[in-house]
């Protein structure tokens, strides 16, 4: 197992020093022998009939209904490039012979687990139902499934709030009426097979169900802060237009009493 935990170059090794375990060759008469071998970063699949055999109109690479490669080749052997990372292309490939009837070989790239995540983060609100997802898309297909949390011990399907539910290369965590203080954190999910083990994390953020309402309520401060500020502002300058409101009707009534009075005074000279 620790080879398995080795990362890449390590898988690599072994699938070139143990080929005969890790690939697998089912085939019709005459037999196709299947091989594997990592060269530069690349996997070469190949199939070769162990007899010669007349009339082969060429070859097709498959892995599931898809074609990945064809040729119109006679010969008895063929292959197949694959680029990239190894945990990307795990499966069954199969070589098909164009012969009648037709023949065909199987080449299976094995893995560990390569398990990811459905979310790396999921949120849920205090009470509600929370769902944490992993999956692994590797071959062979997991045989079991294993959640916890950090520091603790592995969750039990049926215990307390936690049901878990796990078929083939999928896993789902459901966490009943979820709680800010127990259920907040990180949780891992672990999944093997028979070449080995992986996992994952995913970690879950419970909020309050105010949670939602706080934009709300900060709009509405701010609002009543700004109608506090232009109220006191408002309230303080009243005085001061009413004081000059009232100095400016004063005048006319002296400059009226004046023009009385020099009225007065020519009637008294005329007369």
């Amino acid at each position: 197992m620790a080879a398995m935990a080795a990362g890449p170059r390590g898988l690599v090794a072994l699938l070139v020093l143990l080929g005969g375990m890790v690939v697998g060759v089912a085939g019709t008469s005459p037999d196709v022998k299947g091989h594997v071998t990592a060269v530069s970063g690349k996997l070469i699949l190949t199939c070769n009939m162990t007899t010669p055999y007349p009339d082969i109109k060429g070859h097709e690479w498959m892995h599931g209904d898809k074609i990945l490669q064809t040729d119109v080749e006679s010969s008895t052997f063929t292959s197949y490039t694959i680029e990239g990372k190894i945990e990307d292309h795990s499966g069954i490939y199969e070589c098909v012979y164009q012969t009648s009837p037709v023949i065909k070989g199987q080449v299976n790239i094995s893995v560990p687990p390569q398990v990811m995540p459905y979310k790396k983060s999921e949120h849920g609100n205090e009470g509600d139902t929370g769902v944490l997802t992993c999956k692994s898309p590797s071959f062979p297909p997991v045989s079991s499934w294993v959640w916890y949390k950090n520091g603790q011990e592995p969750i039990i399907n049926g215990s307390g709030r936690y049901i878990i539910k796990s078929g083939g290369n999928k896993t789902e965590l459901r966490i009943l009426k979820l709680s800010i203080e127990e259920d907040t954190g990180d949780y891992h999910c672990n999944a093997t097979n028979s070449y080995g083990f992986g996992g994952a994390t995913v970690n879950l953020r419970v909020r309050s169900r105010l949670a939602a309402l706080w934009p709300f309520l900060g709009i509405v401060a701010e609002v009543l802060v700004l109608v506090t500020i232009i109220f006191i502002y408002e309230k303080r300058r009243k005085p001061d237009e009413v004081l000059d409101d009232d100095d400016g009707g004063s005048a006319p009534l002296k400059s009226n009493a004046t023009n009385h009075k020099d009225k007065n005074v020519r009637q008294r000279n005329a007369n």
